[in-house]
């Protein structure tokens, strides 16, 4: 018996996901194919005119370079379109911290491993750091935002990039755009509220419980994907034990990524895959990714307007 278009085609996104992630050079990629921009089928290469829902494919894209396909320089991940937006706003943010901690005097005190091109701390709080007596005295609640895009050192901002480029473009292709911009940053709040109440007195900085939110997004889909689920799960858990046996020997925010872990995984399990099935759903997530958006620019806006406040920073 035939499988539906539907549940074969979520098959073969979480198979093509296992062997990108995981397979071999010659299994990572299969150039055979391509996907449907409408109903996001998986058609043979060369395809005009998709067969099952008429939409034209567009031309092929040329693949030059000598690297692996997909990948920048046979490595990293070929980022996406909000992800290429997302880290594109860490950078900047990250170059505007190593312009302010020069202006300062120079580089930060923090050693260890994130200690490579550390950034003061003065300068990280003046551009949103999370800060408990800031939160609560104060009431700056953006700080649960900025801080998501802020970096302690390049070592910080490089990891974090890195990890952002292998897994956002699975969500972004298993979820749509849209949802994947909200799921951003309600699990990088969710990451942060949980680092304010575990630390409260603790600078905070960093994308990656957003980063842990989005492999609980994926953990939280794999339930609805049988035995095959169970096994990619049974991965991401692995990382996930990984990342927590890294906490115990290095300084990072624990709580944040557990926050966004838990988070991610409630968004994965009852968000369901793929785009919005009616106009309605898809209006609905695209004014959510507006908003969002939003919450985000207006955030940085209320940080510029402190940025420089003597109370505060003295």
């Amino acid at each position: 018996m035939q499988l539906p278009r539907e549940i074969w085609f979520k098959i073969q996104q979480l198979k093509n996901w296992w062997e990108s992630s995981f397979g071999s050079a010659e299994q990572k990629y299969d150039t055979s194919h391509r996907m449907c921009p409408e109903c996001r089928a998986l058609n043979p290469r060369g395809t005009k005119v998709c067969p099952h829902c008429g939409a034209r494919m567009g031309p092929q894209r040329a693949r030059g370079g000598t690297g692996t396909p997909g990948r920048v320089m046979g490595i990293i991940p070929t980022p996406t379109s909000a992800t290429s937006i997302l880290a594109a706003a860490m950078v900047l943010m990250f170059v505007v911290e190593w312009f302010m901690t020069q202006r300062a005097g120079g580089a930060g005190q923090s050693g260890g491993f994130f200690g490579i091109g550390s950034i003061r701390s003065i300068v990280m709080a003046r551009l949103g750091a999370l800060y408990g007596p800031y939160v609560f005295i104060f009431g700056q609640w953006w700080r649960l935002v900025t801080a998501i895009f802020l970096h302690a050192g390049l070592l910080h901002i490089g990891m974090n990039l890195w990890v952002l480029f292998d897994i956002s473009p699975e969500v972004e292709g298993l979820f749509g755009v849209s949802k994947f911009v909200v799921m951003f940053l309600v699990t990088g709040i969710f990451g942060y509220v949980a680092s304010l109440w575990w630390m409260p007195g603790a600078l905070a900085i960093g994308a990656s419980g957003a980063i842990m939110g989005l492999i609980g997004v994926l953990i939280g889909a794999t339930f609805h994907h049988g035995r095959m689920g169970k096994d990619y799960r049974s991965m991401l858990w692995r990382w996930v034990i990984y990342i927590a046996i890294f906490g115990l020997f290095f300084p990072i925010d624990n709580a944040a990524h557990f926050g966004g872990l838990g988070a991610g995984i409630v968004l994965g399990y009852l968000i369901p895959e793929g785009v919005p099935e009616t106009r309605t759903a898809e209006n609905l997530w695209n004014v959510l990714a507006v908003l969002s958006v939003i919450v985000i620019a207006g955030s940085f806006a209320l940080m510029a307007l402190q940025i420089n406040n003597p109370i505060l920073y003295r």
